[in-house]
């Protein structure tokens, strides 16, 4: 969509109640920036964008708009994360081992400790090295400080005062052991209590230059405690603005970059062509004949956009770039995905199991409960390439007899035969097919299931689980809360977007035409926000049983 979005379209959603606020939760997410690039790239589609829908005219942005837009986007994509993500939290930077960068990193550090060494070990020695590390340790721990924290700052201040230390080292007067002792005293004042261990271990290093590093080690590691103190304390203050903000930084990307509605745009106008599909092949049987136009489907927005969401849990998330508007959870998304597959396959191996092989063990409770662990087992894997799901499926079948006759055996029932093991096996390795219907029964139940939660509006109780999927109807609920809290989210956020999309490219609500015929056709259309109906005579003769569906699609000029 080659139209730039006008700010008032979005911001009448809601403006933000306090803007001394959203400059706090900025100023706060801005500190952790570079600590979280890593865990943002994660969620990040593949750069290559395939069959962009065409756009307006690229145009010159400099290299400082650029900077901008994308230190936007990373703060808003940071502000996403603390708020639906509960278990958000930042950890130490690893290198991967052999890599370039980590041998870069230990070969400078090296040589800054084996000089500082050598500085320290001449006569008399230099303290050059020494006072730029207390400089730094010093505003370390002054960013540790909270305001409240007077008597401690004025502490460390005055025994860390460089101007002092700088006079004491040239008059050979400088106990550099006493600061150190001073350092890890107050360390372990303000250290969590998780690192009291690391902070006890430094009092045992006597050597100097040992001591200076495992010190700075460890302040690394309160720097990313600070940093998780941090989030746990704005969380509750930016899931109230969460919305809000994202609004914001948002509409301030579109400004710099009108086509960032392409790819939301074509996915929901695919949803809505594939909702009228679906509902045009439920009417034609229903019709018996020729209809007219007052018996048309009729697809309201909220249905089109909960089929949107649905379409992203069967998304090709290597041909196809995701949609902009859900483009941060597009790493929650694909987690959910392959949930929902696994949870598939588990219910039509159990739904196979416990309807053909033995139907009356499926009321013992325990042991429906075993094999289903055992499958799960057996599946756990399924999300990795190297991942065989025939030859996995295969294995399923062998256990599952196993543990079938097992337990027939036990309740006093004849164990399986050789004809119904083999029939048992094959069924449960043509799961491996996608075009299996078993599983097709099963993914289609589970959708259904979804939509209908989604449609609920997130009520409690869940709608009841449609027949077969019993046996795994915990799994079910847990990844449809997940999936239902995480499009309300959503729709909170960009609703108002959404909504200038259907404004503004109506083509999102597609329109069939039914044809009904005596000597010549006239064209029944029915427009979304047209009270009557529009007829448009036709001179072709057509066979008077003939009923033509037609798309129409009416684009804004």
């Amino acid at each position: 969509m080659s139209e730039n979005l006008d700010k008032s379209n979005i911001n009448e959603a809601g403006k933000s109640k306090s803007n001394d606020s959203e400059q706090g939760l900025e100023d706060a997410v801005e500190s952790s920036d570079e600590a979280l690039q890593k865990k943002i790239k994660s969620g990040s589609p593949s750069p290559q964008r395939v069959q962009r829908p065409h756009s307006s005219p690229p145009r010159f942005v400099t290299v400082e708009e650029l900077l901008e837009t994308a230190k936007g986007v990373t703060n808003m994509a940071l502000a996403h994360e603390i708020v639906v993500n509960g278990d958000f939290e930042i950890k130490p930077v690893e290198l991967p081992e052999d890599s370039l960068q980590k041998r870069v990193k230990e070969i400078v550090h090296k040589a800054f400790w084996d000089c500082l060494s050598v500085q320290l070990s001449e006569d008399p020695p230099t303290y050059d090295h020494a006072i730029k590390l207390l400089g730094e340790i010093k505003e370390t721990l002054l960013s540790f400080l909270l305001p409240g924290h007077t008597r401690l700052r004025n502490q460390i201040i005055e025994v860390l005062d460089l101007d002092l230390i700088k006079q004491e080292a040239e008059n050979g007067a400088l106990d550099i052991s006493k600061l150190a002792e001073f350092i890890t005293g107050m360390m372990g004042t303000l250290c969590a209590p998780a690192r009291d261990e690391e902070v006890k271990k430094l009092k045992d290093i006597k050597e100097i230059v040992p001591l200076f590093r495992a010190i700075f080690s460890v302040l690394d590691l309160m720097k990313v405690d600070m940093a998780n103190f941090a989030v746990s304390s704005i969380r509750p203050h930016l899931m109230q603005q969460s919305v809000e903000y994202e609004r914001k930084k948002f509409q301030e990307l579109l400004e710099k970059q009108p086509n960032s509605l392409d790819f939301v745009t074509q996915w929901l106008e695919e949803a809505s062509g594939d909702l009228m599909n679906q509902k045009y092949k439920h009417a034609l049987p229903a019709a018996g004949g020729a209809t007219g136009c007052g018996d048309a489907p009729r697809l309201s927005p909220v249905a089109v956009q909960n089929y949107a969401y649905l379409k992203l849990l069967k998304w090709d998330h290597l041909q196809r770039p995701f949609p902009e508007t859900v483009l941060m959870d597009q790493s929650r998304f694909q987690e959910l995905q392959l949930q929902l597959e696994q949870l598939t396959i588990l219910g039509a191996v159990l739904l196979v199991t416990f309807s053909m092989a033995a139907p009356g063990i499926s009321s013992h409770a325990d042991f429906a409960e075993k094999l289903k662990m055992m499958v799960k087992i057996l599946l756990t894997d399924m999300h990795l390439p190297s991942f065989h799901l025939k030859e996995a499926l295969t294995a399923v079948g062998e256990k599952v007899c196993l543990e079938v006759s097992s337990c027939l055996s036990l309740c006093g029932s004849c164990p399986l035969t050789t004809d119904k093991e083999t029939v048992l096996k094959g069924q449960i390795r043509a799961i491996a097919s996608p075009d299996d219907p078993i599983r097709r029964i099963m993914e289609s139940r589970i959708l259904t299931f979804l939509e209908t939660y989604l449609a609920s509006g997130h009520q409690k109780p869940l709608p009841t689980v449609p027949g077969g999927l019993g046996p795994v109807q915990r799994e079910l609920e847990e990844v449809a809360i997940k999936f239902v809290r995480l499009v309300n989210y959503n729709k909170m956020v960009f609703s108002a977007v959404i909504a200038f999309i259907k404004r503004k490219n109506t083509a999102i609500f597609w329109q069939f035409l039914w044809v009904q015929t005596d000597d010549t056709m006239n064209l029944h259309i029915r427009f979304p926000k047209v009270s009557s109906d529009v007829s448009q005579p036709c001179n072709k003769a057509l066979s008077l049983k003939h009923l033509h569906r037609i798309r129409f699609c009416c684009r804004a000029l």
